[in-house]
């Protein structure tokens, strides 16, 4: 069994997605989990305090404890992968900030997924990569008031989004660290995207273990559950605990069949994250 040390979490925007999204959280809950992560659950930048309001007691009333958000990423299901690196939504996301900044002093959240952007046809990539650079610093200063990350993902899907390999990502990193001195920016390391991309993953792990700052698995090809395909996550797994990791391990997966029968794999005794986690080991 993959990982016997790390602590799972359901991603609540692409698992149980049979459910009213403000009824996944206690869904979680009752499949023996007690963290929950979500792409941005809104269909705006900054939607009506209602909204936000409502969000915020489901994942409350639920008792499961927020462990991972997403930036607004403008229209998801049409394609689009963030917005950060578009100069002309540059106020939206930057409003859409604040607001994450918000849900995360509210829940306890302290990781922030800032998903990058596809290239554009009317704009040169400098543009593009100078306007994410300051987005990117913008937002990891708000975060930072409360502890919190932003996290840079390789994905795969688009071919216009740009971020393909933890190479990529980490170059991002560090653009804005020697540029800007900015220190809370990590991978977000999702085993499939680099799977399926081609990234050499047991590569990836050994030699930026210590820049990733969460982890999210699904097996490959299909994006389904753990067993489902021939990904070697407990090899992965085992090596990102061998090397230090004691993050979350997001399960960002496709279920084959209905989402709670989807969790087989993993015994209900391991499902729950324990009672003593402490801030620095919620990130």
């Amino acid at each position: 069994m993959p990982g016997h040390q790390l602590r799972y979490d359901v991603n609540c925007s692409i698992l149980f997605t049979e459910l009213p999204l403000l009824d996944r959280p206690a869904a979680a809950k009752a499949a023996g989990f007690d963290a929950v992560e979500f792409w941005w659950p809104f269909a705006e930048a900054v939607p009506p305090a209602r909204e936000v309001e409502a969000f915020l007691a489901a994942v409350h009333d639920a008792d499961v404890q927020l462990v991972g958000l997403n930036f607004f990423a403008g229209d998801m299901p049409g394609g689009d992968r963030g917005v950060l690196s578009w100069p002309a939504r540059t106020a939206e996301f930057r409003e859409n900030v604040e607001l994450v900044a918000m849900i995360g002093a509210a829940t306890g959240c302290r990781s922030f997924n800032a998903l990058y952007g596809n290239r554009t046809a009317d704009l040169h990539p400098t543009v593009q990569e100078e306007t994410a650079v300051a987005n990117l610093a913008f937002a990891a200063a708000t975060v930072a008031r409360i502890g919190g990350t932003v996290l840079v993902e390789p994905v795969s899907g688009p071919q216009p989004y740009p971020l393909r390999t933890a190479a990529d990502a980490v170059a991002v990193l560090d653009q804005l660290l020697v540029e800007r001195d900015v220190r809370n920016l990590a991978l977000l390391a999702d085993l499939y995207h680099l799977t399926v991309n081609g990234d050499d993953v047991p590569k990836v792990l050994a030699e930026h273990a210590d820049r990733i700052g969460h982890v999210q698995i699904a097996d490959a090809p299909g994006r389904h559950q753990p067993g489902t395909g021939e990904l070697d996550l407990d090899g992965h797994l085992h090596q990102l605990e061998r090397a230090g990791y004691h993050g979350w391990v997001g399960l960002e997966y496709l279920p084959d069949g209905p989402s709670a029968e989807s969790f087989e794999w993993l015994p209900r005794h391991r499902r729950g994250s324990g009672a003593d986690q402490t801030d620095e080991g919620k990130r």
